[in-house]
């Protein structure tokens, strides 16, 4: 117990003290940046739309389903571990995974998310 308030205790002082530093040094800034320095871009102009606008939403179906694969090769390795020792038990349980992943992605297809216009 006495290590976790010892711990919490160091980790609250350099809270404080890296917050005060910071403060210290702001209020001793003698240079007022101009009104140019505020502005987007180190100064530029500002931008004609945001930067958001510029996707498009059919991006991100794709995106979606992009990790859903990345999802199922992220558990692939491990079971392919886990199948020598468990055997059939674990082919089950990949094949049941594999199904769910398999009814998204053929929602996702029924729903026009794969079609590019």
């Amino acid at each position: 117990m006495d290590a976790f308030f010892s711990i919490l205790i160091v980790s609250a002082v350099v809270f404080v003290s890296s917050f005060s530093v910071v403060w210290f040094l702001r209020q001793r800034d003698p240079v007022k940046h101009p009104w140019s320095a505020t502005l987007p871009v180190l100064g530029g102009p500002i931008p004609p739309a945001h930067a958001w606008s510029q996707y498009h939403i059919r991006y991100y179906p794709m995106a979606l389903l992009f990790i859903a694969f990345e999802m199922e090769m992220m558990f692939m390795y491990p079971w392919a571990v886990v199948y020598v020792k468990e055997g059939v038990k674990a082919l089950m349980e990949m094949g049941m995974f594999l199904a769910i992943l398999s009814l998204g992605i053929l929602y996702a297809w029924r729903e026009g998310a794969l079609r590019w216009q």
